[in-house]
């Protein structure tokens, strides 16, 4: 399996007038740059099976930026992105074929803390947290319950360099 872990573009700032949380979408500059940067994610990587995206408004935006850049996917809202339980993310997983390709659109500090956990360290070590618009691509060859191996962790400016080429 091969987990491509995307934490969601810019949003408009919490604690914003009129806007819960779980509504804040992106905003107009976030759309812009992660539309570059979505475009580099589809040079870099295969176009993954699966699209799961957080419920949040934020997340769902950019799923949909990702999906439009690499065609033929449609994103699928998996409310365990929007939980901050890794257990929880480890289990939807495994729902999925062993061979397939599933992207995750979500929140920080869950994508550091599932990254971790995929590459078999402790939840607590952020030594990989996102940023907004980054992504890592782990390969799992024995699954969701063992260790993989990291192939590459993005930062958003190298993704949207390499999506302006």
């Amino acid at each position: 399996m091969n987990v491509l872990l995307i934490r969601h573009a810019p949003a408009v700032r919490t604690g914003t007038a009129g806007l819960r949380d779980h509504d804040r979408p992106l905003t107009r500059r976030g759309r812009q740059r992660f539309r570059q940067a979505a475009r580099g994610l589809a040079r870099i990587t295969e176009r993954p099976d699966i699209l799961l995206t957080s419920p949040l408004v934020r997340a769902r935006d950019t799923a949909l930026i990702a999906a439009a850049a690499f065609k033929r996917v449609t994103p699928r809202v998996e409310p365990a992105l929007g939980q901050d339980d890794v257990d929880v993310l480890i289990t939807a997983l495994k729902k999925y074929r062993p061979d397939a390709s599933v992207a995750l659109v979500g929140h920080e500090p869950t994508l550091s803390g599932l990254l971790a956990h995929l590459l078999g360290m402790h939840s607590g070590d952020n030594r990989f947290a996102f940023k907004k618009g980054g992504a890592a691509l782990v390969h799992l060859p024995d699954g969701p319950s063992m260790p993989g191996q990291l192939r590459w962790f993005v930062k958003p400016r190298i993704l949207r360099s390499v999506g302006s080429t």
